[in-house]
């Protein structure tokens, strides 16, 4: 099964960015005929004001940004994991940051709203506090493609270990985490964690990442990109450049087979006394 992850620069430009997703998509059918396409977190818009993002937000299911997805998905006969979209609530004020898949028929697949929102203070002294605008979900989900089990995450999820220990339980033989992890934690803790989950794991964990500048309001926002490939042990795989581009590999079930065989650590779990 031949993956492709997409590393985009989105803006608070949503035309621009479907367009730019558009373009991508169709140069990874061209270059790379992968089985699996995987956009980053918010494909769709990034930054701009609260009233900006509701504006670009959509109901689910339609709007521009999923039949985009699902148009290609069976124009090319390809699996699409649409990174995350703005999704409408209906009578909030607040969004979901959604995952769509699509399979090869352009069929919905799955469904997965981001369960842990990013309300913090960086290092470098920028504020983020994504609850105001985004409410979280509370459903595990997975899905099947084509015999391979993908388990769903974004960006922030990274970093709660039981989420990713309850797609484990749920077969997850690949985790797909779109993200827009910022510049200042990415560059220390990105690949770190991303290693961390596939090894715990023992699945493929694949990472498509946002790169470069965007604006929130007055302010200049930078994400780390560095979309990424991680195999069940641990290995990067594959990695991209700077820049918006592509990055591909192999997800090869009997190294799955293989890592989980020499080390079963699913089977050598106890329950703790609390």
């Amino acid at each position: 099964m031949k993956v492709t992850l997409v590393q985009m620069n989105s803006i608070g430009d949503k035309a621009a960015n479907l367009a730019n997703a558009k373009a991508l998509i169709e140069r990874a059918v061209v270059q790379e005929n992968p089985d699996w396409i995987c956009l980053p977190e918010v494909f769709d818009f990034i930054g701009g004001s609260r009233a900006e993002k509701m504006a670009a937000a959509e109901e689910l299911p339609g709007g521009p940004a999923y039949e985009l997805c699902r148009t290609l998905a069976r124009e090319h006969k390809v699996f699409i994991h649409a990174g995350s979209i703005l999704e409408k609530i209906p009578g909030e004020e607040r969004l979901h940051n959604t995952s769509v898949a699509f399979n090869r028929d352009g069929e919905e697949v799955a469904r997965y709203r981001k369960i842990h929102m990013f309300d913090i203070t960086a290092p470098d002294g920028a504020k983020y506090h994504e609850s105001a605008a985004f409410k979280p979900g509370d459903e595990v989900v997975t899905y099947d493609c084509e015999g391979v089990t993908v388990g769903c995450a974004i960006c922030y999820d990274l970093r709660f270990s039981y989420l990713f220990q309850a797609l484990a339980e749920k077969g997850a033989d690949i985790v797909a985490l779109p993200a827009a992890f910022t510049l200042v934690t990415g560059k220390d803790h990105w690949e770190v964690l991303c290693r961390a989950r596939a090894i715990e794991m023992q699945a493929y964990l694949c990472a498509p990442a946002q790169t470069g500048a965007h604006k929130a309001g007055h302010e200049t926002r930078f994400t780390f990109g560095n979309s990424l490939i991680a195999d069940p042990w641990g290995h990067v795989v594959a990695k991209a450049s700077d820049g918006p581009g592509l990055v591909s590999s192999y997800v090869d079930v009997d190294r799955i087979r293989k890592v989980r065989a020499m080390i079963p650590v699913a089977q050598h779990k106890v329950k703790l006394a609390v």
